[in-house]
């Protein structure tokens, strides 16, 4: 089975949840630590592309919002006020670790388009050849995509687009579960914990619950539909606890942390 040890191109999903307070503001606390971790990764030479969610969510928490609005046009806004702020924080914390960051906003024509896609992909991979920390995000103020959820959908799903695109060898993905349980932990203190998941079959989706919190729109269905797309190609993917981006460590030093969905080539 092979290790995160050995990755040296690494996709690290987070989601809203994870980098905003229930306000809806940023929690500068977590994102400052998630910058921390990822940049001292990157500058040990490692590949490090992030994708991140929050837009919505911080743009809510930015205009004193509190309920994530229905209307299509009012999220376009909070998306283009909130990604503002977060690259923001995101460049502020990256330099302070020694790292560069660059945003990328993708719309889904980008990646159905061959030609479009492989501008996307030789940006990327420019980036990373420089040590820059390519930050990628839906850019939901002029695409509806995400918000109506088609196309593109989610950044669950980006990331393992994304993954996919530049052969990455790991995928990671942050969220407020340290991984994939038999019952919702949240509920039930019995629920166990799949440290592997070697298929991911209609068994495995059962145990996934619905879409996520109030501020994100993601879950851990969309999770394992992320997972199963890296799987396909090749790449591992992970689900661990974004609460503690300091497991990343642990997690290359080749320990069990979070689960470990293994594809057909690692087994």
């Amino acid at each position: 089975m092979a290790q995160a040890s050995a990755a040296s191109r690494i996709v690290v999903k987070v989601g809203t949840s994870t980098i905003t307070h229930e306000s809806g503001k940023p929690n500068i606390h977590c994102i400052e630590r998630l910058c921390r971790v990822l940049a001292d990764i990157s500058n040990g030479g490692r590949d490090i592309v992030l994708v991140t969610s929050g837009a919505v969510g911080v743009g809510l928490g930015r205009l004193g919002i509190t309920e994530r609005p229905t209307d299509i046009s009012e999220r376009q806004a909070m998306a283009a006020v909130g990604q503002c702020e977060l690259m923001f924080l995101y460049d502020k914390f990256f330099s302070e670790y020694g790292a560069s960051c660059a945003q990328v906003l993708l719309t889904g024509d980008c990646i159905d388009d061959e030609k479009r896609k492989n501008h996307v992909t030789n940006c990327i991979n420019a980036l990373l050849g420089h040590s820059i920390i390519p930050i990628i995000n839906e850019n939901d103020a002029v695409s509806v995509d995400e918000l109506e959820g088609h196309n593109i959908g989610d950044n669950d799903n980006l990331s393992a687009i994304v993954a996919r695109l530049i052969g990455a060898d790991a995928l990671v993905m942050l969220t407020d579960i340290d991984g994939l349980y038999d019952r919702d932990p949240r509920t039930d203190p019995q629920a166990v914990k799949l440290p592997v998941v070697l298929e991911i079959n209609d068994n495995i989706r059962e145990l996934a619950g619905g879409t996520g919190s109030k501020r994100g729109t993601g879950g851990m269905v969309t999770k394992l539909s992320a997972a199963q797309s890296a799987n396909e190609v090749g790449i591992d993917a992970y689900i661990i606890a974004g609460s503690a981006p300091e497991a990343l460590y642990d997690l290359l030093e080749g320990k069990s942390v979070g689960t470990h969905f293994v594809p057909h080539r690692a087994r």
